[in-house]
């Protein structure tokens, strides 16, 4: 590798362990093996550089989620048997790509300050509405683009706010029969989740 592609290995390096806002340009050089210098030469500044290094690492972590996320689910499993098994499968990938949603959520705090990194994330999370919605509803992509939002969305937003929970309290983390028992009484408006939604 030359000194760039030393940069940018150094610089995702930092972004795992240490997280955006808090690496600096010394953490960098010294991880990658490359003088300060060459951060400027190379990238011109820190800044340019690490987001370099967070698009790269958001699009290897995308394709290590979908795969992980891509297991079979039984070809005659109905829509709830499908959510629950593929929410267990999004439950075991906080711990797997913890470093991800960690520096996601960082990254929420800064998008009023990097604007570049704003416009990456709101393509991010219109690219994962739509897988979240093929995931979950077992439907390819493109086929009803209105359902494909609305609950693409909803999944979504789902998915953000179990996975804050998780990183508080991974023990609390709800299972993907728990959440389909949960989805049932909200629905059904009752205090069981022995109901006749399928």
């Amino acid at each position: 590798m030359g000194n760039r592609e030393d940069l940018l290995a150094g610089a995702k390096q930092c972004l795992i362990e240490k997280g955006y806002s808090r690496t600096t340009a010394r953490d960098i050089a010294n991880a990658s093996g490359v003088s300060l210098a060459g951060i400027g030469y190379h990238f011109k500044s820190k800044e340019a550089l690490m987001n370099e290094a967070l698009f790269e690492v958001m699009q290897e972590w995308g394709e290590e989620l979908e795969a992980t996320l891509a297991a079979d689910v039984r070809a005659d499993a109905t829509p709830l048997e499908r959510f629950e098994a593929a929410w267990d499968r999004v439950v075991e990938s906080f711990e797997k790509l913890r470093p991800l949603w960690v520096t996601q959520f960082e990254l929420l705090g800064q998008i009023d300050h990097v604007p570049e990194v704003r416009e990456q994330l709101v393509r991010a999370i219109g690219e994962a509405r739509l897988g979240l919605a093929e995931l979950f509803e077992g439907v390819a992509q493109g086929t009803d683009p209105e359902r494909e939002r609305l609950t693409g969305t909803v999944y979504q937003a789902m998915l953000t706010g179990f996975l804050s929970q998780w990183l508080l309290d991974p023990d609390s983390a709800l299972s993907g029969r728990e959440v389909v028992a949960a989805l049932r009484m909200i629905v059904n408006g009752s205090g069981s989740d022995d109901t006749s939604i399928p």
